[in-house]
């Protein structure tokens, strides 16, 4: 009876796999399509098209466009795992503002942008929580962390932590980026380090 089971559920081993795989590629082929058609170009057909698969595929797992766009979404944020600790606040910021310009300019960070800039406010609802807690959350734990460790090593004057300063760099990012269209080269980034974040943060006096 065990070994029965045992053989049954290695037979179904290479079926899941498969799916996995497939479920991958129609995930990565959704990415792609953000980044370079953007939201109101992709379509069910064209992810289908790009995964190698049928277009049936694509709907047996998500019913409709935004279903698939949050899951893919989902799947290709990038994972941050520790906060900079390069020794000073100027140079803990300076590394975590260009590993956020860097995905940003990442094919999921590309998606991500087409889907903020293109959807309108009722389909922008769907993907909310996927933006808060995927990208906006975490960046701003470590912008928390970051200044509130300049803080205790007396760079940081004490009332810098707030969520107004907190949000001065993803939101100069962002605006940047969507009015001015920069890129955000080292220099752009260094330079908003030391003309903005630190003459904000800079204790009175320093």
């Amino acid at each position: 009876m065990v070994a029965s089971h045992w053989v049954a559920a290695s037979a179904q081993t290479p079926s899941r796999r498969r799916g996995a795989v497939l479920e991958r590629a129609i995930l990565d082929a959704a990415l792609e399509q953000l980044g370079t058609v953007g939201w109101n170009g992709l379509t069910m057909e064209g992810v289908a098209a790009g995964a190698q698969t049928g277009k049936a595929a694509v709907y047996r797992r998500w019913p409709s466009k935004e279903d698939l766009v949050a899951d893919a979404l989902r799947s290709g944020l990038p994972r941050f795992d520790s906060v900079p600790d390069a020794g000073s606040v100027r140079d803990d910021l300076l590394a975590l503002c260009l590993r956020a310009r860097d995905a940003m300019f990442s094919r999921s960070g590309l998606a991500l942008r087409s889907v903020i800039h293109e959807c309108d406010n009722v389909q922008a609802e769907r993907f909310h929580a996927v933006i808060i807690k995927g990208v906006v959350e975490p960046t701003l734990a470590m912008l928390r962390e970051v200044i509130n460790r300049g803080i205790e090593r007396g760079e940081v004057r004490r009332d810098a932590a707030n969520g107004y300063v907190f949000d001065a760099v993803p939101a100069m990012m962002m605006y940047r980026s969507k009015i001015c269209g920069s890129e955000w080269t080292d220099q752009e980034v260094e330079e908003m380090i030391d003309r903005l974040m630190m003459p904000l943060l800079r204790p009175d006096g320093a």
